[in-house]
């Protein structure tokens, strides 16, 4: 630094102390200014922090025109402006000399200033603050633009709050109103914290428990020796006595008339009976028992006490089951035994003497079986009673009758219709009776009988025109009797010899009502002696069957079929059929040849279908 900037900083500095006490500087007439401009000490370090970094700058005299501190302003304006910063500076000085100093900058200022010297300048003079800030220990300094503040390192903690001078104050909790404490106690504030006191105040010789409860004081426990030698402390409410100590005799002796010794009592001669009906021997101090036989003395309870054999010999007194009783023991059986005559071992017991089975009954060890006659069975609840069996209402029941069944005590027994009827040898089954052999039909001269299943029919056949019939009319139709018609033409009856229809026959079936109808039933076979496998032009035939009427519910189906090289027509029963019915199925067999139909047979099979299955 040049020898006029410390010149100049030396005439500031004295000028700053020579005025008035060192508080203030006055300008009387500069510019028509005539306040009081203040310049704190952090001005004059700033002025020479500013010196020193820039250098001296050329000092006009205005003692002439200005007083010695207006002039001090201007020429800190006209060193700004020499130096290139800017004038409006945030230097800490009075406002009235901030005015000044701005004032004599502005005058001349040239347009481009340089502005990195304004800023180092500003951070130099900002940091200086914190350097020489009073912030207090635990404080750290936080630098502010042009100023600084001090902040606590570490918070209040529970308790405390921070006040606006940046200091702990404590919390009154009780005058706040956040303390917890109950409608029993009065809230006393500590510092960081508060305590509840109870409203109620214990006596001597008790103690406040947490909830405000008044607790008597053992004096006796929490004191050492509260009484003297010889006595004892008793403890009381609130308080303790001390009472002199008497003689004590232990178990088993008691004082002397004079109070003065413990002698031994004989427990042996005292109201009490000490051993309960045993023998009671008297010993110093105390006594002891002789146990009559299935008792042992307890040494510790000092009487007599049952012995529990079937514990101590399990399995060793009694062959089932041991019962203990007082002084001794007793043995007994389970169910279906008896007790021996040695009163340990059992026996069996033969329960059937007692007759407990309504029919049959059965010893056997250690129990008895009950058992029921044919036709009965014996009860699920009590095992002994046997009811009769409804074999009519049993799952197979409707197979045990070909009809009805009817129970009966122990059995049952079957019947059949009232009429064509008859019950078979086995008891169950019915058999049809043939009216026809038995000569109970009503059928005339003229009239065949047909046995039906259940019935008979009386039946009669005439032959159509230009047909005969082939035999005699019989009494009795048998199912495989056929009743023929064959073609008989008059002389030059050309048109009888046309008709290709060479027989018209009838035949016969009884059928039951099939109750379980599972697959097709061949019924009637129509035979024909017409080879199969022939050749036309060897003069060779074949058969057509067809069913032309009476097939009632399509029941009914016909099939051809070779049997021993011939052609057989079989009509079978394809569905069931509901009886009583009966219907003529009107078959036809037609010969077939390479020229056409050479001829045609009829067959009529009358069919009647019975009410019952059997």
């Amino acid at each position: 630094m040049n020898r006029k900037a410390i010149q100049a900083l030396q005439n500031i500095i004295t000028n700053y102390n020579n005025e008035e006490g060192n508080k203030s500087l006055y300008c009387k007439s500069c510019s028509g200014f005539s306040t009081t401009i203040v310049f704190i000490h952090f001005s004059f370090i700033i002025v020479i922090i500013f010196f020193l970094y820039f250098g001296m700058p050329r000092l006009p005299s205005c003692l002439s025109c200005f007083s010695r501190m207006c002039c001090d302003c201007c020429l800190l304006g006209k060193a700004t402006q020499e130096q290139g910063l800017p004038c409006d500076h945030n230097l800490s000085v009075g406002y009235q000399c901030g005015l000044v100093s701005r004032a004599c900058c502005v005058d001349g200022a040239p347009d481009n200033q340089t502005t990195a010297k304004t800023e180092s300048f500003l951070h130099l003079t900002d940091s200086i603050f914190c350097e020489g800030s009073n912030c207090r220990g635990g404080e750290r300094c936080i630098n502010t633009e042009g100023s600084f503040r001090c902040q606590r390192e570490v918070s209040c903690g529970t308790g405390y709050e921070l006040t606006d001078n940046n200091n702990c104050k404590d919390i009154d909790e009780c005058e706040s109103g956040i303390h917890n404490c109950g409608p029993e106690f009065e809230c006393q504030n500590t510092q960081g914290s508060f305590r509840c006191l109870p409203k109620v105040k214990c006596g001597a010789g008790f103690i406040q428990d947490a909830l405000g409860n008044c607790i008597d004081i053992n004096e006796c426990v929490s004191q050492t020796s509260p009484c003297h030698r010889g006595q004892i402390c008793i403890n009381t409410v609130g308080s303790y006595i001390c009472q002199r100590n008497s003689v004590n005799c232990g178990r088993g002796y008691h004082l002397n008339e004079e109070g003065t010794r413990c002698v031994d009592i004989d427990e042996c001669k005292g109201p009490e009976r000490v051993c309960a009906g045993h023998g009671c021997i008297n010993l110093i101090g105390s006594y002891r028992c002789e146990c009559e036989t299935g008792y042992i003395f307890n040494s510790i309870s000092r009487v007599c006490e049952d012995i529990n054999e079937c514990r101590h010999y399990p399995g060793r007194l009694c062959a089932h089951k041991c019962e203990n009783t007082l002084g001794s023991y007793q043995c007994s059986c389970t169910t279906g035994f008896k007790l021996a005559a040695d009163g340990r071992n059992c026996d069996d017991l033969n329960e059937c003497e007692s007759n407990p089975c309504s029919q049959e009954c059965a010893n056997v060890y250690g129990s008895y079986q009950c058992y029921c006659r044919r036709g009965y069975q014996l009860s699920d609840i009590d095992g002994m009673t046997c009811e009769d069996i409804d074999e009519c209402a049993l799952p197979t029941g409707g197979h045990i009758c070909s009809y009805r069944c009817h129970n009966t005590p122990g059995s049952f027994h079957c019947s059949c219709p009232v009429s064509g009827y008859t019950l078979a040898p086995n008891g169950r089954s019915c058999q049809d009776i043939d009216e026809c052999v038995t000569g109970t039909h009503t059928c005339t001269v003229n009239q065949s009988c047909f046995n039906v299943q259940g019935g008979f029919r009386c039946l009669s056949f005439e032959c159509p025109n230009n047909y005969r019939r082939v035999g005699e009319t019989v009494v009795r139709l048998e199912r495989s009797d056929t009743i023929r018609c064959i073609k008989s033409c008059q002389p030059n009856d050309v048109a009888c010899v046309l008709d290709p229809m060479h027989s018209v026959s009838h035949s016969f079936i009884s059928l039951p009502t099939f109750r379980e109808f599972t697959k097709p039933e061949e019924i009637v076979f129509l035979r024909t002696t017409v080879p199969a496998y022939g050749s036309y032009h060897l003069g060779s035939y074949d058969v057509k069957f067809d069913i032309l009427e009476g097939n009632v519910e399509n029941a009914f189906d016909i099939i051809k079929r070779v049997e021993n090289g011939m052609y057989v027509g079989v009509v079978r029963q394809v569905k069931s059929l509901i009886g009583p019915l009966t219907t003529v199925l009107k078959l036809s067999t037609r010969n077939l040849t390479t020229q056409g139909d050479s001829g045609q047979n009829i067959i009529n099979v009358h069919v009647f279908v019975s009410e019952f299955w059997f």
